[in-house]
């Protein structure tokens, strides 16, 4: 049954990316050429959300339905945060599509994007294989 609720959800999720024109590669493509505000306005949103959310898992000392406390323990940031941020950033920039918009457009018909998908489901699959031997 849970499944059923995330597959609606991831749904849902991909008609607001959609509609809102964050799967756009010419929104994305504006973004990197600092010719338009959309995509930061909808990043620094999303920023905006996140942040208030955790202060209130924190404040409100949230749990999770089966009970157990929810930690979200603070990460330092390395050198690999910084070259995993590099090339998130030039993948973004060459296709046009970061890994959670790459479902909604291969969903919406445009095949080409299916490349984009299965690669970033490979580095996924390569970053679990090679993870133990990375430093961290």
């Amino acid at each position: 049954m849970i499944h059923v609720v995330v597959l609606l959800l991831g749904v849902c999720f991909g008609i607001i990316l959609t509609n809102a024109e964050v799967i756009s590669w010419f929104r994305i493509q504006e973004m990197f050429r600092f010719d338009a505000f959309h995509m930061y306005g909808v990043i620094g949103s999303a920023i905006a959300v996140g942040a208030l959310s955790m202060l209130l898992l924190r404040k409100l000392k949230a749990r999770s339905l089966n009970g157990d406390p929810i930690v979200v323990e603070r990460k330092q940031m390395g050198k690999g945060t910084v070259y995993g941020g590099l090339l998130f950033g030039i993948g973004w920039a060459l296709t046009g599509a970061c890994p959670g918009p790459l479902y909604a457009l291969v969903g919406n018909g445009y095949g080409a994007f299916l490349v984009a998908l299965l690669s970033a489901i490979g580095g996924a699959w390569v970053y679990g294989l090679v993870r133990e031997k990375l430093p961290h």
